[in-house]
């Protein structure tokens, strides 16, 4: 894993930029708008199942996999493969497709499996275009409480809720003893280090709540939390969080503060308390040294 220069949040223009590293030349805000949709169309494949799963299966690892999980990153496949034949696609539950190739979407047909099977609506569907190893759109939907979110890089990150669609943005919360923690599993933080860095954050914040998962970050992007934290995170899970977050105003790292899809855990904060979060969860790592780029 390499670091490199320290890296801020992305300031909005409100004019997404055309790349020109992009084979087919599309703006990012025309892939978002392409996520988006598919997004929502996978979300309708999943509540077909919701609340009236016939069955569950697990995992060699343990974790729950269902028909709708399957079905819906089918969708999400079959919409690439029409629009994007030459894109890599990653997925949760079928892999890894085209790895040669620049743009690649990464996708999480359910997240929040224990949420779904257990009939409660705050689970979701994933979807981000990474562009050489960078997300520049990430797109997560909530079916079962009609919400989005969406955010591409250099246009902002938009809410979507009961059909009106507003911009997001975190919270201007300064202070700890102020802040709303979320958490995945709070008492699954495996390693001594990182419960030891959730005990003593825990302690500090105004608040703490659970059923994390992508709806905790949906909740410091839009504002209404503070901090949101993973002990383990896939790449699907983290590749749409950091346009979220960046484009929201906050900020997505790994427990070591860097910048990546790729560290097997994450944390979200709005910009005031990051630093704030770093440097207690970094516990005897040492003093934060801020988000850096993988």
């Amino acid at each position: 894993m390499k670091t490199g220069k320290r890296a801020s949040p992305r300031k909005s223009s409100g004019n997404p930029p055309q790349s020109p590293t992009l084979r087919n030349s599309l703006p990012y805000a025309k892939y978002a708008e392409f996520a988006e949709a598919a997004a929502r169309a996978a979300g309708e494949i999943t509540l077909r199942y919701f609340q009236k799963l016939p069955s569950v299966e697990y995992k060699a690892d343990r974790s729950p996999v269902t028909v709708a999980d399957r079905e819906s990153e089918t969708l999400l496949r079959g919409r690439i493969e029409e629009r994007f034949p030459e894109h890599g696609i990653l997925g949760e539950e079928f892999g890894l497709a085209r790895p040669e190739a620049r743009m690649r979407w990464l996708l999480d047909p359910i997240d929040g499996t224990q949420s779904f099977i257990r009939g409660v609506p705050l689970y979701g569907v994933m979807l981000a275009l990474v562009e050489d190893g960078d997300p520049v759109v990430g797109v997560v939907h909530f079916p079962a409480l009609s919400e989005t979110v969406v955010a591409w890089r250099g246009g902002g990150c938009w809410w979507t809720r009961g059909g009106e669609r507003v911009r997001a943005r975190v919270s201007n919360v300064a202070r700890l003893e102020d802040a709303v923690l979320l958490a995945t599993d709070p008492l699954g933080h495996q390693g001594e280090a990182k419960r030891a860095g959730y005990e003593a954050l825990k302690g500090r914040v105004k608040m703490e709540r659970g059923w994390g998962d992508c709806y905790g970050y949906a909740l410091v992007a839009t504002g209404r939390a503070e901090i949101m934290l993973d002990a383990a995170l896939s790449e699907w899970d983290a590749a749409p969080l950091i346009p979220i977050l960046e484009e929201a105003g906050g900020r997505f790292t790994d427990w070591k503060g860097i910048r990546t899809i790729s560290g097997g855990d994450g944390f979200a904060t709005n910009e005031a308390v990051y630093g704030q979060v770093m440097g207690i969860i970094c516990g005897e790592r040492g003093k934060p040294k801020g988000a850096q780029r993988e």
